[in-house]
């Protein structure tokens, strides 16, 4: 099988592409050696299925992995994860190999796409992460979604209002959701509450470049019309 790769897929990571991430978001060996199992089947797998933009494989660590890492410091204490639109396994694998050392942690991955869904589960098994994967569409299968749930996550998946709209069915006293924006966060939040009442921290990401994440623990619909716009033909 290797010897059908692109050597650009199979090459050896950088150490200092590691070294820098693991910096900004240390972990244990043990969820190191989970998540050095991880990208190298995401390598494997990027040759047949689109996982990741190829201009970020050789910072894979710093790109991605610290990216997602840095959530767990802003839900220090949460064990039931749920990741919408995981796709390549940002944030989502990566917080199923950090909750690996908790009993009670679990990390529920939604992807619409079957291709990526079965990398997703076979990056469970090879990893020994503690996840499920549902092949959904988000939007039309909240009601299936395991809850109560601690902490909600997506990265690059939709625009904020429509994140905010399929998290609000899901939110419980406690929990939160953490969505990974880039720099047009300020013109999403100006468009989400239009349908939505919300008080939103901003933290900006540990990895530099113009990202954010934005941080909700409550989740109130606007009392208007206008709140009605956002409906199941505005999802995906």
């Amino acid at each position: 099988m290797a010897s059908r790769l692109s050597p650009m897929v199979v090459s050896a990571p950088d150490s200092s592409d590691k070294a820098q991430a693991l910096k900004l978001t240390p972990v244990s060996r043990e969820t190191e050696a989970r998540l050095d199992a991880y990208l190298d089947l995401l390598r494997l797998w990027q040759a047949k299925t689109n996982l990741v933009a190829p201009s970020t494989l050789p910072q894979l660590w710093t790109r991605h992995v610290a990216d997602s890492l840095q959530l767990l410091a802003l839900a220090p204490t949460a064990r039931r994860w749920l990741d919408f639109g995981s796709g390549g396994g940002f944030p989502g694998i990566v917080l199923a190999c950090a909750m690996a050392e908790h009993p009670d942690g679990h990390v529920t991955l939604v992807e619409r796409n079957a291709k990526k869904a079965a990398f997703l589960r076979e990056a469970l098994r090879v990893t020994g992460a503690l996840g499920t994967v549902m092949l959904a569409d988000i939007g039309d299968n909240v009601d299936r979604f395991p809850r109560p749930l601690d902490c909600i996550t997506a990265r690059a998946v939709a625009p904020l209002h429509q994140l905010i709209g399929f998290a609000a069915p899901l939110m419980t006293k406690g929990s939160k959701v953490l969505f990974l924006k880039g720099q047009d966060v300020e013109a999403e939040l100006t468009e989400a509450t239009k349908y939505w009442k919300i008080e939103p921290l901003l933290h900006a990401s540990l990895t530099g470049g113009q990202g954010w994440i934005v941080e909700l623990d409550r989740i109130d619909r606007v009392p208007s019309t206008a709140s009605k716009e956002v409906t199941a033909n505005d999802r995906h």
